[in-house]
């Protein structure tokens, strides 16, 4: 195939080379779900929905899979402090996720394990891991991880063994024979709600109650949903290490085959130059931004910078997008677009098809819409129109009524602004152009925006 993908583990562009001809298998790591999820989390979700998207316009069959983690410690917690069971916290919250991706075009994944449905499959493992000598169990009642005897550990990070401290997400554990040692199956607190615990003896294991890491859920849910190798593995860059690496140590070392051919990662959303996020507090979550900002506007925002870069968060790159995307639709709403076929020899779309093919080349791919545009507005052609919006299907965008999209947050109400057009062109007809501006200007201070095309007057709100 003639599509590239930068490969963190290998640091190189790699060609997608399906380990089943046509069929690309992918697996993402999802939210953990005790809160609203922010712009951050969106990231990711939109990062890894372009890519899926890309791969199918592009003839491919995806099993996209992304994890849902619905035990930590941070999930007991709130639950507690709500007074709620941990099951009734995680459905609330995995359903209002779904709302709010959703409504940024965020397409559902194929599949979407939940952990806490794979915990005898994670046992397996650690049992696996156990007789191969590489998990033992602690002092304190904990199974963990033994990083020194994995050949290989740090691969994916570039890190050294002697540079690494203890992968745990959460404080570090007693009874640990190497501070990197990181926990797989947490022996039960008495504190800890009875829904917080599996008994593993009840499931076949000898590790009594307790609930697993946070590492040996991925390795079980990936293994089950797409095998013990698989194509793509993607998450945020923040979970390059130790995450991932120590999803590597899990998996194969029990498997002995390669985890995934290719490792995504997409860069963070920063605010004020420190990655947003929950724990330091400076996060604005997905709700709070569509009371400002439409879906599509987000999205744009979004996906115009390439997966793998940092992004900065702020209102004037918010009202950036918006405005840049009211540029592509305007084009849409002078020259109606002409259902077309897809022809990846256009030039156009030779070019668009090209930067997505390059590790998925969003910022160039959305420069040859706004070429496009230019085109459009140009030539006047209904099928560059046509063009341009089934280029901007491939990204999820330009899909809406170009009249709907533009006129949005108009201050006037719609009969108002049409009479005022139309006594406008009345005062043309009769060359009263001086009563044509005043209506223009009029309108204007009610925030519209009159533009003039062959196929008439058409109106978008200012901001």
């Amino acid at each position: 195939m003639s599509m590239h993908i930068y490969n963190t583990l290998s640091r190189a562009m790699e060609p997608l080379s399906p380990l089943e001809p046509g069929h690309v298998r992918m697996y993402v790591c999802g939210m953990t779900i005790y809160d609203l999820c922010h712009i951050g989390h969106a990231r990711m979700a939109m990062a890894f929905d372009v890519v899926q998207r890309w791969l199918k316009a592009s003839g491919l069959r995806v099993t996209y899979v992304r994890n849902i983690t619905d035990i930590d410690d941070k999930i007991i917690k709130r639950a507690l402090e709500r007074g709620i069971t941990i099951r009734a916290l995680t459905d609330e919250m995995i359903e209002v996720m779904h709302q709010d991706i959703g409504k940024l075009g965020i397409e559902p994944p194929t599949l979407e394990p939940r952990a806490t449905d794979y915990v005898p499959q994670m046992l397996g493992l650690i049992k696996q891991l156990e007789i191969k000598g590489l998990a033992y169990k602690a002092s304190n009642g904990d199974v963990n991880y033994a990083v020194r005897k994995f050949v290989g550990y740090g691969k994916l990070s570039g890190k050294s063994l002697n540079d690494l401290r203890a992968g745990e997400r959460v404080a570090t554990s007693d009874g640990k024979e190497d501070p990197l040692d990181f926990v797989l199956w947490k022996s039960a607190k008495e504190s800890e709600p009875d829904d917080a615990k599996w008994d593993s003896v009840a499931l076949g294991y000898p590790y009594g109650q307790g609930r697993p890491g946070w590492h040996i859920e991925c390795s079980a849910m990936s293994c089950q949903t797409l095998g013990e190798s698989f194509d793509i593995h993607g998450g945020g860059v923040d979970l390059q290490f130790p995450h991932h690496e120590n999803e590597i140590a899990q998996t194969e070392g029990v498997t002995g085959k390669p985890m995934a051919s290719l490792w995504m990662h997409n860069g963070m959303v920063q605010l004020d130059s420190e990655k947003m996020s929950k724990s330091l507090g400076n996060f604005f979550t997905i709700r709070e931004v569509l009371t400002k900002y439409d879906p599509e506007t987000v999205r744009f925002f979004l996906i115009r910078t390439h997966y793998r870069s940092d992004l900065n968060y702020s209102d004037v790159h918010l009202d950036d997008a918006r405005n840049s995307l009211k540029r592509l639709y305007t084009a849409l709403s002078l020259v109606p677009p002409a259902a077309i076929t897809l022809d990846w020899t256009q030039p156009f779309a030779a070019s668009f098809k090209a930067a997505m093919d390059d590790d998925f080349g969003t910022p160039e791919a959305v420069a040859v819409l706004f070429d496009l545009a230019t085109e459009v507005n140009k030539t006047g052609s209904a099928e560059l129109a046509g063009l341009l919006k089934a280029l901007g299907a491939c990204l999820g965008l330009l899909q809406s009524d170009p009249a709907v999209f533009l006129q949005a947050g108009a201050a006037l109400d719609q009969p108002a602004i049409e009479a005022l057009i139309d006594l406008r062109a009345q005062a043309k007809a009769v060359k009263n152009f001086a009563e044509a501006d005043r209506i223009r200007q009029e309108l204007l201070a009610g925030g519209v925006v009159l533009k003039d095309s062959p196929n008439g007057t058409i109106w978008e709100a200012a901001q």
